[in-house]
């Protein structure tokens, strides 16, 4: 008779844990942005991708400077008399003036076209995309809301700041990078937002509201900022925070509509954390 006797259990170590990002959040009652007001529910083009070539912001802002030009000069010729009562040089003078503005804004924009095409950057930050840029971005925002475009223009704006930003090559510590998101993201983008956050030890905060985001980055004063936002709030965020510190805006798609589900690019968002946080 044979005895047969039970083998052990090899035992497996577990697999290393996966490092878990720091996920900051402050709750606050839900309600659309204010930015999309107006939506009326409809599907947004294209499944709510803006996704829009530089080309189309450099016309807008062109028109834009014609816009503002016509404006002020029309204002002058209105008033003209009556400040020439006043003193009788000054109507002259102010239409110099502005010919010599209108001339400066065209020189601007063509250097930052330049600078974007040529791929270097011909001037320092402060006067690009931490600077006057931000100011462009906004007025150029309102001209293209009268042609119903502004989602597009906008897009192409914040690609544009992207780039000029990305190519100064900062780098930063995992501590000292932040990386904001917002609370309509898909599950399938939150967890992959969380993994590359946890995969280089950065935290993340879910900026439910602006005013929040400012908050945080107070208090916890990140070097770098990696935001995620549709066009219509990141330009409002770049406007609020860019001119501070840098930041790098990554736009979403909204296939179900603003403040829902939206859905982002992964490994462009892996590329910055990573650029930012490289030894």
């Amino acid at each position: 008779m044979k005895l047969r006797f039970p083998m052990a259990a090899t035992q497996t170590a577990p697999p290393p844990a996966q490092p878990r990002a720091q996920l900051i959040h402050i709750e606050v009652d839900r309600r659309l942005g204010h930015e999309w007001d107006e939506w009326n529910g409809r599907p947004l083009p294209r499944g709510g991708d803006f996704s829009a070539a530089p080309g189309l912001f450099f016309r807008f802002a062109a028109l834009t400077v014609v816009a503002a030009t016509v404006a002020v000069a029309l204002l002058l010729y209105l008033i003209g008399p009556r400040l020439g009562a006043v003193w009788a040089p000054l109507p002259k003078a102010l239409w110099i003036t502005l010919g010599v503005l209108a001339g400066l804004q065209t020189l601007y924009l063509s250097v930052l076209a330049a600078s974007y095409y040529s791929g270097r950057n011909l001037l320092p930050e402060r006067l690009m995309e931490r600077g006057p840029y931000l100011q462009l971005m906004n007025y150029t925002s309102l001209i293209a809301r009268a042609f119903g475009k502004r989602d597009w223009v906008e897009h192409a704006a914040i690609d544009i700041y992207n780039t000029m930003a990305e190519r100064r090559g900062r780098r930063v510590g995992k501590g000292e990078l932040l990386v904001l998101i917002p609370r309509c993201l898909s599950k399938q983008a939150l967890d992959g937002v969380l993994a590359i956050a946890g995969r280089y030890e950065v935290p993340v905060f879910v900026a439910t509201r602006g005013q929040l985001a400012r908050r945080v980055i107070r208090e916890r004063r990140p070097r770098a900022v990696v935001a995620v936002a549709c066009e219509r709030d990141m330009m409002t965020g770049l406007r609020d925070v860019a001119g501070k510190l840098p930041v790098l805006g990554l736009t979403m798609q909204l296939p179900n509509g603003p403040c829902r589900d939206a859905a982002i690019d992964l490994e462009q968002l892996e590329k910055w954390v990573q650029g930012l946080v490289a030894s």
